[in-house]
């Protein structure tokens, strides 16, 4: 491979296809050509959507246009990925193909609503950005009656977010002055709040739920929405409102290209190679072990640190030294609840002999490092 030659090529402008972006172009020779390919035009934190939901943000005030990483020397793409084709080294898109050196996946999930019969006609997807300000508005207007949240498929994107987002909403009603007129729900099949943080955690946070009145249900999977009505594989419950996160899946290219198996995600071990040559997956996308029952979870820190992590293997490889970059699986999620104040889950993955999570107390600290996370990656990234 010629130094003049090399293009590494990024699928997905997310946390991890950024971070991975902006290293390489740190530490890269400048003959190494990257681009960046992501069917949106835009960037934006899903925690966002948090803030959508409270009012406190707007989306076409939030969102950054992706083609500022140009101003860097990164190229951008908005296109969809259509095919992967490792063996060949390319990858196809609805207007042409394209040959990369280096392969960065980052192309995130997709969710699958379509696997819960009834819910798209009958509830709002909290992780859809069409929906947040559906919900900001029917919360608004909301003076009485049922409400309820469910996780629907696990694994799912940033643990915390949901149980935010009904603290969010435990808020807003509050401060309407309706909030003892409304039933708060939340249902999960997991017999734990964050079963990835562990039991510890869990229990703390079962008991900020239960310290403002929101019902936890454990052990509840979901298979079916009927009209204010969900129904679970162990009885059914009614609502007037329904908040959910579906089951998650990768993009079909990803299954196409058998780097996964249908429903499953990319596998990979702390240095994030799959099974080809110079193929790399990273973030969302993938599903990395820590123990036989325990995966890294989909979280935005880890993909931006995942993505940091091949970036600098793959430029280790380019000036022929030794890859030695390995994922540390260490970070953290904020737990925001709806005041001005928010909790942080701090976690290392890879300590012996289990995980080590730590939820440390809500502060007002918390929340505005939470706000500044935001603004440092924006400014970093784009």
């Amino acid at each position: 491979m010629s130094d003049q030659s090399i293009h590494v090529l990024i699928l997905g402008a997310g946390f991890g296809g950024l971070a991975a972006a902006n290293e390489l172009k740190a530490s890269a020779r400048s003959n190494v050509k990257i681009t960046v390919i992501d069917k949106k035009d835009w960037f934006m934190m899903d925690l966002v959507k948090l803030w959508i939901i409270k009012g406190t943000r707007k989306f076409e005030t939030s969102k950054r246009p992706l083609n500022s990483i140009t101003r860097k020397g990164i190229e951008f793409l908005n296109e969809d990925v259509i095919k992967i084709e490792p063996q060949k080294q390319t990858v196809v898109t609805p207007t042409r193909k394209i040959s990369y050196d280096y392969l960065i996946i980052s192309l995130g999930v997709e969710l699958a609503s379509e696997k819960i019969p009834g819910l798209l006609d009958n509830g709002m997807i909290l992780y859809d950005i069409n929906d947040v300000s559906k919900i900001h508005e029917k919360i608004k207007y909301l003076k009485s009656g049922k409400l309820g949240f469910a996780i629907m498929g696990m694994p799912y994107k940033c643990p915390p977010a949901p149980f935010e987002a009904a603290f969010i909403i435990n808020t807003m009603l509050k401060e309407a002055g309706v909030r003892d007129a409304v039933q708060i729900d939340f249902y999960s099949p997991a017999p734990l709040t964050l079963p990835i943080a562990g039991p510890e955690v869990s229990q703390q946070l079962l008991e900020l739920l239960k310290s403002e009145n929101i019902t936890f249900h454990g052990l509840h999977k979901t298979i079916q929405v009927e009209p204010n009505k969900l129904k679970f594989e162990n009885g059914e419950r009614e609502f007037d409102l329904l908040i959910a996160v579906p089951p998650h899946k990768a993009p079909k290219s990803v299954y196409d290209s058998g780097l996964a198996k249908e429903g499953e995600f990319i596998n990979v071990n702390r240095d994030c190679k799959t099974m080809f040559d110079n193929v790399y997956a990273i973030g969302d996308v993938t599903s990395m072990k820590v123990t036989d029952s325990i995966v890294v979870p989909k979280a935005g820190i880890f993909a931006e640190e995942q993505g940091i992590t091949v970036a600098r293997n793959i430029i280790a490889k380019i000036i022929h030294e030794k890859e030695k970059a390995v994922f540390d699986g260490k970070g953290g999620c904020f737990v925001e609840l709806g005041t001005n104040q928010a909790g942080y889950v701090e976690v290392d993955m890879f300590s012996k002999p289990t995980p080590l999570t730590l939820l440390k107390s809500p502060t007002i600290q918390h929340m505005q490092e939470k706000e500044k996370f935001e603004v440092d990656r924006l400014e970093k990234w784009l």
